[in-house]
C-alpha cells in the first residue's frame, strides 16, 4: 500500500538528525518554552522573512490566537466554505461570526468576486486559505481588505514554502496561521503551531496571549490562555525547516510528473501563472469519487477526501450558512475530489505506479 501521507518516512529519512535534537532536549531540562522554542520562531520567520513568530501548541490555536489578537469580537469574518472545519472553528471560538464565501473553480481559493459580494458593515477580517498549498489570490483579496478597512487573516496551514507574486504566503496580512500538525509539509511528530506577524505590537500580544496573559510569572495582565510549542517539538521542527525547501522541491517535481501523465479532464487544481505552490496535497476531481477510491485501494493506491462536506453544510456551522444550493463551486468539488499520494519520500517507481493505477482505475469507472 502506498499511503496519501506517511510522515513516518520522514522521520527514517532524518532519523539521525531527529534523534539529536530530541537528545539535546531531554539533557537540557528545559522543555516548556525555552531556548529551542526561541530558535525555531526566529528561523521560521527569518526563512520566509515574516517578521516575527510565535509559537503555540496547533495550527488551529494559531488561528484563533491570530483572530483574538487582531479582530474585533462578535463581527463577521469571511472565510471560504472549502477548507478543514479548523478554520470555522477558530473564527467561532474568536467569538465572532463565519460568513461564508464561494471559491474559485481554477484554484479551489477563496473568490474575490464572490467574497467582495459578501462584505457589509459588519464584516471585520477575511480568513484567505490556501488551500492544498496552492496561493489564494493575496494581490486582490489584500486591495480588496484595504479599500473597506478589513483585516486580512491568512490560513497557511498547507502552504510552508509558497509564494504568490515573488513573496512568501503570510506576509499579506495583518496575520498569518501556520500549522505542524505531522502530515504538512513543515510537520512536527506530535501537534504545534505558529503565528507570523509584521506588527511587532500584536506579537508582544500573542505571546501574552499564548501564556496565561503572563507580563510576569503567574501575574495575568490579560485574559490569556495555555496554547504553548513545547520544545521537543521545536527541537524537530528545526531539522525539518532545513530540509523544507529541498522537500518542497521533490512535491513539486512529484506534482509535475502528475499533472503530465493524468488526463486534463480530472480538473485538477492549479497555482494561478507566476505563483509558486508548496504542493501539500495533489487533489483530483472526478464525479465518481467514491467509486474511484474503491478502485485505487484495491489496487493499492492510498487515497483521501479533502474536504467531504463543506463548511456550510456541516451540522455544527450550517447556521451560519445559506444551505445547499448557496455555494455551488464548493458543493460540487466536495463531491468530486480526492487526494493521491503526496510526500516527498515517495520514490519515482511509486509515483510511476500511482499514475498507472490512476488511469487503469479511471478506465474502470468509466464503463457502464
Amino acid at each position: 500500500m502506498i499511503p496519501v501521507a506517511a510522515p513516518l518516512a520522514a522521520y527514517h529519512r532524518y532519523r539521525a538528525e531527529f534523534d539529536s535534537a530530541l537528545n539535546r532536549v531531554m539533557a537540557s531540562g528545559r522543555y516548556i518554552l525555552g531556548p529551542e522554542v526561541a530558535a525555531f520562531e526566529s528561523e521560521f520567520a527569518g526563512q520566509f522573512d515574516l517578521g516575527n513568530g510565535v509559537g503555540v501548541a496547533s495550527g488551529t490555536e494559531a488561528l484563533w490566537l491570530a483572530l483574538r489578537g487582531g479582530v474585533e469580537r462578535g463581527g463577521d469574518v469571511i472565510a471560504p466554505a472549502l477548507t478543514a472545519s479548523a478554520t470555522v472553528a477558530a473564527i467561532v471560538e474568536a467569538g465572532c461570526r463565519p460568513v461564508f464565501a464561494d471559491v474559485s473553480p481554477g484554484d479551489l481559493n477563496l473568490d474575490p468576486d464572490d467574497l467582495a459580494a459578501r462584505v457589509t458593515p459588519r464584516t471585520r477580517a477575511v480568513v484567505a486559505v490556501h488551500l492544498y498549498g496552492h496561493p489564494a489570490d493575496l494581490t486582490t483579496i489584500q486591495a480588496l481588505c484595504q479599500s473597506k478597512g478589513l483585516v486580512l487573516i491568512e490560513d497557511c496551514a498547507q502552504a510552508h514554502g509558497a509564494s504568490h507574486a515573488g513573496s512568501s504566503v503570510g506576509r499579506f496580512g495583518a496575520a498569518a496561521a501556520w500549522s505542524f500538525y505531522p502530515t504538512k509539509n513543515l510537520g512536527a511528530f506530535g501537534d504545534g503551531g505558529l503565528v507570523s506577524t509584521r506588527d511587532a505590537g500584536l506579537a508582544a500580544e500573542l505571546r501574552l496571549l499564548r501564556e496565561y496573559g503572563w507580563r510576569e510569572r503567574y501575574h495575568s495582565a490579560n485574559h490569556g490562555w495555555n496554547s504553548r510549542l513545547d520544545e521537543i517539538q521545536a527541537a524537530l521542527l528545526r531539522v525539518r525547516l532545513a530540509h523544507l525547501e529541498a522537500d518542497n522541491q521533490r512535491r513539486r517535481t512529484i506534482a509535475a510528473h502528475y499533472r503530465a501523465a493524468l488526463p486534463e479532464r480530472l480538473l485538477i487544481p492549479v497555482s494561478r501563472p507566476g505563483d509558486i505552490s508548496a504542493e501539500h496535497l495533489f487533489a483530483i476531481r472526478h464525479p465518481r469519487r467514491d467509486s474511484l477510491r474503491q478502485a485505487l485501494l484495491a489496487a493499492g493506491i492510498g487515497t483521501a477526501v479533502h474536504y467531504p462536506v463543506p463548511c456550510h453544510l456541516q451540522t455544527a456551522y450550517r447556521q451560519f450558512g445559506g444551505g445547499q444550493g448557496s455555494l455551488p463551486v464548493s458543493e460540487r468539488a466536495a463531491a468530486e475530489l480526492i487526494s493521491l499520494p503526496m510526500y516527498p519520500e515517495l520514490s519515482d517507481v511509486e509515483v510511476e505506479r500511482v499514475i498507472t493505477a490512476t488511469l487503469y482505475a479511471l478506465e474502470q469507472v468509466s464503463l457502464p
